[in-house]
């Protein structure tokens, strides 16, 4: 496995980070199909996450974290997928948002400080609750429906929340809501163990079982003041979403699982109508060299922007499109090698058994993960008409 991230490990740091994420994915690759068939949620990975501190990598260093960059989050995202993909993706929310407000310092100091803390103190995992039944994904830009309203100096919320990933898991939810009647909204830190709180279990999916996206149920609860993290006031952000490459990071990494999984089949199964093992035979060596040019495509893609995301700040509010296109090939490409592993494994795969057919389930999400398909499209081509206008 090392080999295939021999070309992208700079430095001693990021030989020794993605030697924790190699244990970390061997040792998930060894129940993912148990959580998968049950569709639970896959407490024992996250244990492990955060004992070996992979919970607070991307907390800033003065407060205890490795404060890992986006080429370092993406590397390991990917290989902790191969072992899992639902605990990866999981997993990515929660790191991705300290990422994210870390780069785009939004947030006040005092705020970032007491969600590090909490993370560094009691492995706290955080998540976003911002998708609704009516208005599905925020990207859209459609306003919440959950409503905080304002009262004796506390905050009272009402709403629910669909795709809330990690439900189960969460010790702290960031819920976005309409303040009052303002027509404004902001996101709300809320504790997970308030009374009115509840988890409704809705996420009965055939791909990422293990996310365990529940709806999120808020019945009149009471938050202090202070629970506004983001509010109309808060500085907005004029950056890109780099750390949505954790996506794409992520399903790369289930189709490098079927990749393996379709070579090793290659390697081993030798039908009595041929002299030695099917690896052998061209069509089969065609598939797997088609395999190795989409993986190898789609993963430069992702680590040259990746890279140029950390080494060029100064070019980081351009590289909108970039990022978008990553996702788009990322998971156009994953969804592409997984189809070629199963035609490679053949009938076997289809087996509940077999964790190709997982593999199979799970690559499907990625095409509905933001941005969508269409979205990209039509940004790419505004770009190209914005910049040939101008030019």
């Amino acid at each position: 496995m090392n080999h295939l991230y021999h070309s992208y490990i700079k430095n001693d740091r990021q030989k020794k980070l993605l030697k924790m994420a190699n244990t970390l994915a061997d040792s998930f690759s060894e129940r993912a199909d148990e959580i998968d068939k049950e569709g639970r949620f896959p407490f024992e990975n996250f244990e492990e996450l955060k004992n070996s501190g992979y919970v607070a990598l991307t907390v800033p260093t003065k407060f205890g974290g490795k404060a890992i960059d986006l080429y370092e989050f993406v590397m390991l995202q990917e290989r902790i997928a191969t072992g899992d993909a639902a605990t990866a993706l999981s997993i990515g929310w929660h790191l991705g948002l300290m990422l994210e407000m870390r780069d785009e310092q939004t947030w006040t100091d005092d705020v970032y400080e007491r969600l590090s803390r909490l993370i560094m103190k009691e492995n706290a995992l955080f998540n976003r609750a911002a998708s609704e039944p009516a208005t599905g994904s925020p990207t859209r830009g459609g306003m919440p429906q959950t409503k905080a309203t304002e009262k004796d100096g506390q905050w009272i919320i009402n709403g629910r929340k669909s795709f809330t990933s990690m439900a189960p898991g969460l010790q702290y939810a960031l819920v976005s809501a309409q303040i009052g009647d303002t027509g404004e909204k902001g996101f709300f830190l809320i504790d997970m163990n308030l009374s009115g709180v509840e988890i409704e279990e809705k996420w009965d999916t055939i791909s990422m079982r293990g996310t365990r996206s529940d709806d999120l149920v808020l019945n009149d609860v009471v938050l202090p003041k202070d629970a506004l993290v983001e509010g109309p006031e808060s500085p907005k952000s004029k950056l890109p979403k780099a750390w949505l490459l954790h996506i794409p990071a992520c399903y790369l990494g289930v189709a490098i699982a079927a990749r393996n999984e379709a070579i090793a089949f290659a390697s081993t199964y030798s039908p009595n109508s041929l002299p030695g093992p099917i690896k052998e035979v061209p069509e089969v060596q065609r598939k797997i060299g088609e395999m190795e040019l989409e993986l190898m495509r789609a993963r430069e893609m992702m680590y040259s922007v990746a890279l140029r995301w950390v080494s060029e700040p100064d070019k980081r509010s351009e590289m909108g499109p970039e990022l978008a296109a990553v996702k788009h090939v990322a998971t156009n490409s994953a969804a592409n090698v997984v189809d070629q592993a199963m035609r490679i494994v053949g009938a076997r795969a289809l087996f509940k058994d077999n964790p190709m057919q997982r593999h199979y389930r799970d690559v499907r999400a990625g095409l509905h993960n933001p941005p969508m398909d269409d979205a990209v499209i039509s940004m790419l081509a505004k770009n190209a008409i914005s910049h040939y206008e101008s030019s």
